[in-house]
C-alpha cells in the first residue's frame, strides 16, 4: 500500500486551511454594489464592508466599528465617510480615520482623529473588487509597496466577459488541490461534451517555476479535451498554458493565431471550512455565436460536479485529515504546499521565499 507522502515544511494549521496573507483577494463582484450602497463581505475569516465614494473609487474597511463593534455595514455611506449608526461616528472610506465623533463637546481632549476603523487597500479589476490582506485588523500598509491587482490576460481591444461563482464547504487548501488535480476528469466531469473513462490517456506535460508559482508550459491540448476541438474552425495551431500561482489562483490562456480564449479560477477562504470559488473568462472567439450563455450553462455544471465531490469528502478528511499525494498526478499539490510553506516561513523569518522548483520539470501521469 503507498504510504501518504509527508510534505516538508507542511504543518497540520497548514493543511487545515492556513490563510495567506499578504496578497490580493476577490471579495465581492462589482456588480453586487450599485450607487453608494455598502455590502457586506467576510474574506479569511475578517468581516469586510465594502462600497464606492462619490468619485467611483473602490474602498474596504472592517466591518466592525472600534466604539461598540457595531456592524459599519449597517450604516452609510455620504460618498466620502462612512457613519456607524449606533452612535453616528464617521470614518474616512478609505483610511478608516474616524472624522467625526457627535457626542464629544468642543472642549473634549479626545483626539479622534487617533482612532481607525480597520481598511484595507481595495481595487476594481475584471468585474470584481479585490481586497488586499496584509493582516487580520486592517493595520495600515505602505500602498506603495504592495503588488499590483491580479488581471486577466487579454489580448485584444475588443472582447467579451463572463463570471460564475460557487461556495465550496471545504477548507482553502482542500478547494485548491481539487482546483490543479488532473487525474479525476474523466471520473468527476464525465460527459458527451468533456471526457469519459474511455478518454484515459497518457499525458507528458514540463512545468517550469515563476514568482509565487509555477506554469505548466505553452502546449497543444490534449485531444481528449472535447471543447479545445472546436478551436479547429480557425485551422490555426491551438496552444494552452497555465499557471498557478500564490495564493489561490490559477489562469489559462489559449491561444490560436489571432484569436483567443483566457481564463482565471480563484478559491478565496470565507471562513476555514467555507470557500468562494470565482471563475471569470475573457474571449474574442465565435463572435457571431451566443458563446456567453453555452459557457454560463455548461460551467455551472462542471463546477456543480466539483461542488458535490467536496461536500461529500469532508466527512472522510474529518478522520483523516492528511491528504496522499502520489507520484506525478499530484506533483502540482505537492508544490502547492511547499510553495505555502515556504511563504508562511518567508514571513515569519524574513528571509527569501524558497521555490521549490528550481528549473523546467517533465510529469507524467494518466487522464
Amino acid at each position: 500500500m503507498t504510504q501518504p507522502l509527508s510534505v516538508s515544511g507542511v504543518t497540520a494549521s497548514s493543511i487545515d486551511g492556513e490563510p495567506l496573507w499578504g496578497f490580493w483577494y476577490p471579495a465581492l463582484r462589482s456588480d453586487e454594489i450599485r450607487g453608494r450602497a455598502l455590502v457586506p463581505s467576510t474574506r479569511l475569516d475578517v468581516p469586510l464592508v465594502i462600497g464606492r465614494d462619490a468619485a467611483g473609487k473602490a474602498f474596504a474597511l472592517r466591518d466592525v466599528c472600534p466604539h461598540r463593534a457595531f456592524p459599519l455595514s449597517a450604516g452609510h455611506c455620504d460618498g466620502h465617510t462612512v457613519e456607524c449608526t449606533y452612535h453616528g461616528w464617521r470614518f474616512d472610506a478609505h483610511t478608516g480615520q474616524c472624522r467625526e465623533i457627535p457626542s464629544i463637546t468642543a472642549d473634549s481632549k479626545l483626539q479622534c482623529d487617533r482612532i481607525y476603523a480597520g481598511s484595507f487597500p481595495c481595487e476594481e479589476r475584471d468585474g470584481y473588487f479585490w481586497v488586499y490582506f496584509a493582516n487580520p485588523e486592517g493595520r495600515a500598509v505602505d500602498r506603495a509597496a504592495i503588488s499590483s491587482v491580479p488581471e486577466l490576460p487579454k489580448f485584444s481591444e475588443r472582447y467579451r466577459i463572463a463570471h460564475l461563482t460557487a461556495d465550496l464547504s471545504c477548507s482553502m487548501d482542500t478547494g485548491i488541490v481539487g482546483l490543479m488535480d488532473p487525474a479525476h476528469g474523466p471520473f468527476v466531469h464525465q460527459s458527451w461534451w468533456w471526457r469519459s473513462r474511455r478518454s484515459i490517456r497518457e499525458k507528458q506535460k514540463t512545468f517550469e517555476p515563476i514568482p509565487n508559482g509555477f506554469r505548466m508550459s505553452s502546449h497543444a491540448p490534449s485531444a481528449n479535451s472535447g471543447p479545445y476541438k472546436l478551436l479547429r474552425f480557425y485551422g490555426e495551431e491551438v496552444t494552452t498554458q497555465i499557471d498557478f500561482v500564490l495564493p489561490n489562483m490559477r489562469t489559462e490562456q489559449v491561444r490560436c493565431g489571432k484569436y483567443w480564449f483566457t481564463n482565471r479560477t480563484t478559491v478565496t477562504p470565507i471562513r476555514r471550512d467555507l470557500c468562494r470559488l470565482d471563475f471569470v473568462a475573457a474571449w474574442n472567439l465565435f463572435r457571431w455565436f451566443p458563446v456567453t450563455p453555452f459557457l454560463k450553462f455548461f460551467g455551472k455544471r462542471f463546477i456543480a460536479q466539483d461542488q458535490d465531490v467536496i461536500t461529500r469528502q469532508q466527512s472522510g478528511l474529518k478522520v483523516q485529515p492528511r491528504m496522499m499525494l502520489i507520484d506525478d498526478a499530484d506533483r502540482q499539490a505537492r508544490w502547492y504546499f511547499q510553495l505555502k510553506a515556504a511563504h508562511l516561513a518567508s514571513q515569519q523569518t524574513g528571509a527569501p521565499m524558497e521555490h521549490p522548483l528550481d528549473g523546467p520539470v517533465t510529469l507524467r501521469w494518466r487522464s
